[in-house]
């Protein structure tokens, strides 16, 4: 047997340094962890903001700006948010296509559906949170059962990402928009597009649905807001001529009809990015790819009335004026006509200090509107609509700006026991506390591209992109000195190993060597750490990267000419030039023994050097882009390389061997990389604004496992990516789909069903001969022993030892895997169908099934005679069973309803109340928009 080298693995700890990620939107809840009662739930109530943050969805309160609970999702990033009507379930949808469902008061997940092949880009809950719809990139739209968890159907007709969703109120019509410049409206009983509005040119971006009428309001990439009147043509004659694009060959005609209006003017140049419509559908936010928000203010049909008869009132005041002047007017009045600026106008612009990506409305408790604003530099503001004021004004009540950095993390150092780490980026300094991950103190600074702590851990050091050098005194808390060391950009610096001063190269040509020093404060008695410059090594090309070796023997300064040079550092004499590079090294690390060199460049390999005699022992080919980072593990030659293709990996620097890529990688370019002195935390900084921490664990990685791994991943991405099947009872150009995707959950469902039925087979063959030998003789055999499976189940019947694997499937994956059984395994699948519904076992499900492999399997199930009788029972016992169940829903209804009129009568408003507050908090928002009039 050959044995194999292994490792200890790295797995992710902690990501810091987010508030908000860049293609997610955000949220306003009214959170509360207390569900014992109402009243009780009421008191503790308080308004939550809800941010994506990669992959993981973070609860941020917005009085305090502290962060409530962590939602942890699995490797991919979280693209949309929404929340049901009632605030209490949430859905998150992800880069992968999949959509995650939230319970927002025991903040646990209740599901996970599976359909989409991308990102998910709009999703939207219907007014009982029964039904979720999702568009994606890839251009389907697919309806989910919220209830039973799993998907209903997909819809295909858009040729481009959907954008928005709508549902229509009271109709059981679905709005779809996407950047192929359409707008389509799905009747969800027929599963078909019954009308589609072309009258934008460019991408319809965002949806949103307006007054009483109510109005469709669709925006694109120009500085139209486009307004859609919808008709109930289900109140028509029947006589009347229906449209054609409301009926379908066979005459159906649908229950509503969109025209174009008009538009609305936007003040921004820039696309609709979002359409969000407060609770009280009083107030539209329109947001564009700027730093504002426009408010509109919707009219009700009352308001619109008075407005009318207001115009009125003038035209006929304008026309008696025109009269006693002598002027001549019309003889009649002309008639004052409803138009759009009636139902709409401009009432507001929001602006915030940075772009802002998504915008949000909700009320408190108390009844005061807010508007979450999430900005593209990782923070988020909360506001308050001031209605008492004219005009209508804003106040900032909250943010949360701290915990994160509001540019790129450029820059990682661990302190001297690697307690505490720093990370720079273009505008400020933290520092966080490694146990606890926590940002302990926040300091404003330059453009940092390097940095290091001095020795005692109480001084950092950067170096900046406008050549100076900062020293930052972290007790204090304050800039204590800031040297103006390069004509040009601080790209590297480098500590000594003895602690005593440190180098910086630059892009003007030049290595300078600085010495700490001790000088007296002014004004006190204290002495503070300072830097003295002692030499200059001047260069031939710019310098990219400086490294002073372990032993202090060596400096090595690598250049744009593609080189890297090795100095002697007492002498500063030439030593070695280590070349072959195509292109320049942009960092490098040396070895604990000082024995190896490792470069990384923009060629995106690797190579190792010997520093002995400067000859390369190997070339890896590491990345698919840049190298930007790469740093040795303590006391080994293993090292971490990090790339702009956001990925981190793992080598073997003695046998060159790739050991394994790091899970839980960025989500954009990593930049830096930095490791605590004991070597079991690794930090990375990267373009997407968050620091990620991975620590050492004592399981063991073997590269051939890893290697095995990566392609295991590789098909079932290959398998998710692949063209539409051929499924058997669906057309390939029908509008209407199956809601799942094969995945390989999916493929290990159905193959642990086969197996089931399998040992269902074999047992009940077993126990049937069993009986017949008892049958034919006197002597009491023993009972045969169970299938080994079959025990683990607690002994239970063949039939339900299948039917309790079958319910370990999750619900969303139970179609996809009945798709995948062989026709010789739907045949003995449907016989214990047959067996489940006699035996009143899980008639749901059992129905559910039936149906399913009817719909799929029809012309084989028709062309086989021995499921005559089969087929015959199923059709009976489906009858029976499900109007057993309606007969026991009905009952219960009856029953419930019968409580509620005897509780009543004893002046217990059981029910009454909740209706009563919710129409006060109505009337209370209500009263708060009338006050602008």
């Amino acid at each position: 047997m050959v044995l194999t080298k292994s490792y200890l693995r790295y797995v992710p700890s902690h990501t810091v340094g987010l508030v908000s990620s860049s293609r997610c939107n955000g949220l306003l809840c009214r959170y509360s962890s207390t569900t014992s009662g109402q009243a009780k739930r009421s008191r503790n109530e308080r308004l939550v903001a809800i941010t994506g943050t990669l992959e993981n969805i973070i609860l941020w309160d917005c009085r305090t700006g502290e962060k409530v609970a962590t939602l942890e999702g699995g490797k991919h990033e979280v693209t949309r948010l929404v929340l049901s009507h009632d605030h209490q379930l949430l859905a998150a949808g992800y880069s992968d296509g999949s959509i995650k469902l939230w319970d927002v008061s025991s903040l646990t997940c209740r599901v996970t559906l599976s359909g989409h092949k991308s990102a998910v880009t709009a999703m939207r809950f219907n007014s009982s949170a029964t039904i979720l719809a999702s568009g994606s990139q890839d251009t389907d739209v697919i309806v989910w059962d919220v209830v039973d968890e799993s998907g209903l159907y997909r819809l295909k007709g858009h040729k481009g990402p959907v954008t928005d969703l709508l549902f229509l109120p009271e109709k059981n019509v679905l709005i779809s928009s996407s950047i192929d410049t359409y707008i389509k409206l799905w009747d969800m009983t027929t599963k078909h597009c019954f009308q589609t509005l072309v009258g934008h040119q460019k991408q319809v971006t965002a949806l949103a649905l307006i007054g009483d009428a109510p109005r469709l309001v669709s925006g694109s990439i120009d500085r139209e807001l486009r307004v859609w009147s919808i008709t109930d043509t289900s109140q028509q004659d029947s006589d009347e001529d229906t449209m054609p694009s409301e009926s379908t060959e066979a005459g159906y005609k649908y229950q509503v009809h969109c025209e174009l209006l008009g538009s609305v003017q936007r003040q921004s140049r820039e696309r609709v990015t979002m359409l969000t419509v407060h609770e009280t559908g009083a107030i539209l936010g329109c947001l564009g790819a700027d730093s504002f928000v426009e408010i509109f203010r919707i009219r009700t049909e009352e308001e619109i009335a008075a407005h009318l008869k207001r115009r009125a009132r003038r035209a006929r005041k304008n026309r008696r004026d025109k009269e006693e002047k002598g002027k001549q007017v019309e003889e009649e009045v002309p008639e004052v006509k409803r138009c759009l600026d009636d139902e709409m106008s401009a009432l507001y612009v929001l602006n915030a200090s940075a772009k802002i990506k998504s915008v949000d409305f909700t009320d408190t408790s108390e009844g005061l509107p807010r508007v979450l604003c999430t900005l593209s530099d990782n923070s988020i503001d909360v506001h308050e609509l001031l209605f008492t004021t004219k005009p209508l004004s804003t106040r900032q009540v909250s943010s949360v700006t701290a915990p994160g950095h509001r540019s790129d993390v450029l820059t990682l150092a661990f302190n001297s026991e690697g307690s505490s780490f720093l990370s720079a980026s273009s505008e400020s300094l933290k520092i966080w506390n490694t146990a606890s991950v926590q940002c302990t103190r926040t300091l404003d600074c330059d453009h940092a591209l390097c940095s290091f702590f001095v020795p005692g851990d109480n001084y950092v050091v950067l170096g900046t992109k406008t050549g100076l050098l900062q020293l930052f005194d972290l007790q204090a808390g304050v800039l204590v000195e800031s040297v103006a060391a390069h004509a040009s950009d601080v790209t590297s610096i480098s500590l000594a190993p003895d602690k005593r001063g440190f180098i910086s190269g630059s892009h003007d040509n030049s290595v300078k060597f600085w010495e700490f020093e001790l000088v007296q404060v002014a004004e006190s008695s204290r002495k503070r750490v300072s830097i003295v410059l002692v030499k200059t090594l001047e260069m031939s090309n710019g310098v990219l990267c400086v490294k002073y070796s372990p032993d202090q023997r060596l400096i090595a300064v690598s250049l744009l000419d593609f080189t890297v040079k090795i100095f002697f550092a007492d002498s500063l004499k030439y030593f070695l030039c280590l070349y072959g590079h195509s292109l320049p090294v942009v960092t490098m690390d040396i070895s604990f023994d000082s024995t190896l060199i490792v470069t990384g460049s923009s060629d995106r390999n690797c190579k190792l050097w010997g520093l002995d005699f400067g000859d390369c022992h190997k070339s890896l080919f590491a990345h698919d882009d840049n190298i930007m980072a790469v740093q040795f593990v303590p006391k080994t030659h293993y090292f971490f390389s990090a790339s702009k293709d956001k990925t981190i990996k793992y080598w073997d620097g003695d046998k060159f061997q790739h050991i394994s890529t790091l899970e839980g990688h960025h989500h954009g370019e990593v930049w830096c990389l930095a490791m605590n002195p004991r070597g079991s935390i690794l930090a990375s900084g990267s373009h997407d604004r968050s620091i990620r921490l991975f620590r050492r664990t004592n399981d063991p990685v073997h590269p051939h496992e890893e290697r095995e791994m990566e392609r295991e991943a590789m098909d079932e991405e290959a398998l998710a990516n692949e063209a539409t099947r051929v499924i058997p009872g669906e057309k390939a150009d029908d509008e209407a789909a199956l809601a799942g995707r094969q995945t390989i959950d999916t493929i290990k469902g159905a193959e642990r069903l086969i197996e089931a039925i399998d040992v269902a087979l074999e047992e009940r063959t077993k126990i049937d001969a069993w009986a017949a030998r008892q049958g034919k003789t006197e002597t009491v055999t023993c009972h045969p022993d169970p299938h080994p499976m079959i025990i683990a189940y607690n002994y239970v019947s063949p039939e339900r030892f299948v039917l309790d694997v079958f319910r370990k499937v999750r619900s969303s994956d139970a179609e996809e895997a009945m798709l995948l059984l062989p026709f010789s395994y739907v045949v003995h699948f449907l016989k214990l169908l047959d067996f489940w519904l006699k035996s009143g076992w899980e008639i749901e499900l059992a129905c559910r099934s039936v149906f399913f492999l009817l719909r799929i399997h029809h012309n084989q199930i028709v062309a086989t005679s021995k499921l005559l009788p089969v087929m015959d029972s199923l059709r009976s016992m489906t009858q029976t069973r499900l109007q057993e169940l309606r007969d026991t829903v009905g009952f219960n209804l009856a029953g419930m309803q019968f409580l509620q009129r005897e509780l009543e009568s004893r002046s217990i408003h059981l029910f009454a109340d909740v209706e009563e507050k919710r129409e006060n908090s109505r009337k209370r928002r209500r009263s708060a928009v009338r006050t602008l009039r």
